[in-house]
């Protein structure tokens, strides 16, 4: 993190008054504040992302929580602003039969991060303790191995220098419900809502029992879970936004803006190909 935390803006929400953050009538942050810290945030995480490049540092973010719990929203606000090269989103598919045969963590070890990089999992090897273990697609002999494994997996990771990092985006029931039923009604949104999110929907206590049995185990000294309020999206962006930049210590390594200089003159005999001889996208705007 920057020395200088006075002008450091990942602390405006720390220290800005309650007033300076209009909210709406249901009580969520107001737009115009939220991009307005935003953009801020985004700002820090290119200075985090120049400085892990520079530095080929190797940083791991998981993301997990309930369907629809706002992981996607903050990956999305967290990425955007960033180079592709640099931070990549990892959301694995269900395994393959020759996947399902290898060790468990062997998929997820494979997308980890080299040098100079940043991985975000959109859900991660805690699949096998939440998600297959309710939905019937993990033995429980398998869940218990797991509880064994992981804790060391997650050590070896870390003595290899790998920062890692874990949010779970937990968010009640009712806003559950309010987002599912916002995505059936959204053709932009439609293809999020699957069959298998009903049926988890129905099973929220069991995900409960699932959650907690978890963090029993993997909520450690070494790799704590980070648990972000998600009912409110734009709140949550932005904490788990401001956290995260507090992970890492880093310092601001980016160019000084500087003016173009002139083009260098010119032409050396070249002559566009006439307009005609090309074929251009229809205008329609």
């Amino acid at each position: 993190m920057p020395k200088d935390a006075k002008k450091d803006p990942r602390h405006a929400l720390d220290s800005a008054e309650e007033g300076s953050r209009p909210s709406d009538k249901a009580g969520r942050l107001g737009r115009a504040f939220y991009e307005q810290e935003l953009r801020k945030l985004q700002i820090e995480l290119v200075k985090l992302q120049e400085w892990v490049r520079t530095e080929g540092l190797r940083i791991v973010v998981i993301f997990e929580g309930r369907d629809a719990a706002g992981k996607g929203g903050a990956i999305k606000r967290i990425t955007e602003a960033l180079n592709p090269r640099v931070c990549r989103v990892v959301a694995l598919p269900a395994p393959t039969e020759r996947e399902s045969s290898q060790w468990y963590f062997q998929r997820y070890a494979s997308q980890l991060p080299a040098a100079g990089e940043i991985v975000l999992f959109d859900r991660s090897w805690y699949n096998r303790a939440v998600v297959e273990r309710v939905m019937g697609w993990a033995s429980e002999e398998d869940v218990q191995e797991f509880f064994r494994e992981c804790p060391e997996f997650e050590r070896m990771l870390i003595r290899s220098g790998i920062v890692l990092v874990k949010y779970w985006f937990s968010v009640s029931d009712e806003e559950q419900d309010r987002r599912f039923q916002e995505r059936i009604n959204n053709p932009l949104k439609c293809w999020k809502f699957s069959p298998i999110d009903l049926e988890g929907r129905d099973r929220w206590e069991d995900f409960s029992r699932a959650k907690d049995e978890m963090f029993k185990y993997t909520d450690t000294k070494e790799s704590p879970w980070w648990v972000v309020d998600g009912d409110d999206k734009r709140r949550a962006r932005l904490n788990c936004i401001s956290h995260l930049l507090t992970q890492v210590h880093y310092e601001d390594v980016l160019p000084q803006p500087f003016t173009l200089p002139p083009r260098r003159p010119a032409s050396k005999g070249y002559v566009r190909v006439p307009i005609d001889t090309q074929t251009f996208v229809p205008r329609r705007y």
